[in-house]
């Protein structure tokens, strides 16, 4: 699968919260085609979020796969990701799309990829996109020295940092949070 490019995504797992932002920004080539693009959604009643980088018509035929996936394994996000992963990986016509996911509840954080990977990563920070290792470097660095942050305040203050690197990145972040 190719590196997505384009976006920023990031979910953090701390205290108890669960945060899920992404940057606003949509691009066509090199310009900026929209910058307000909202790429977080809540499923299951809200008991999950899904940020997704890559192609925009991709990304919502895979979020419309996984909330079947999860209406039909009673919301267990685990395994829903699971069979949408293999599903991705065989079926000819997902296999084309581009796109990732990163999908979240009160107990898991995992990234979807379609290579068939269901990653749960390590220290309860997942990034994707271009800004991706930007934004996880500074979640990282948030975690271990400023603990006394919240999750929503880790992800938006990660993603800042990653649109004040990553040109396909801008400011206008959508942040959405699990747990109190």
């Amino acid at each position: 699968m190719t590196p997505i490019h384009a976006t920023t995504v990031v979910g953090i797992r701390h205290n108890g919260q669960v945060a899920l932002g992404a940057d606003g920004q949509a691009t066509m080539g090199n310009t900026v085609a929209k910058s307000n693009v909202k790429k977080i959604r809540r499923l299951a009643g809200g008991k999950v979020l899904a940020g997704f980088a890559g192609s925009t018509a991709d990304a919502f035929t895979l979020i419309e796969r996984f909330e079947e996936k999860l209406s039909n394994y009673n919301n267990n996000l685990r395994r829903a990701a699971i069979e949408l992963a293999k599903d991705w990986r065989t079926d000819r016509f997902l296999r084309k799309l581009e796109a990732m996911m990163i999908v979240a509840s009160a107990d898991d954080l995992l990234i979807i990829s379609g290579t068939g990977d269901v990653l749960e990563p390590d220290h309860d920070v997942a990034a994707i996109g271009s800004g991706g290792v930007y934004a996880q470097s500074a979640a990282l660095a948030l975690k271990k020295h400023a603990a006394h942050l919240n999750a929503v305040d880790m992800v938006s203050e990660s993603l800042h940092i990653a649109a004040d690197i990553c040109i396909y990145t801008n400011h206008n972040l959508i942040v959405e949070q699990l747990g109190s």
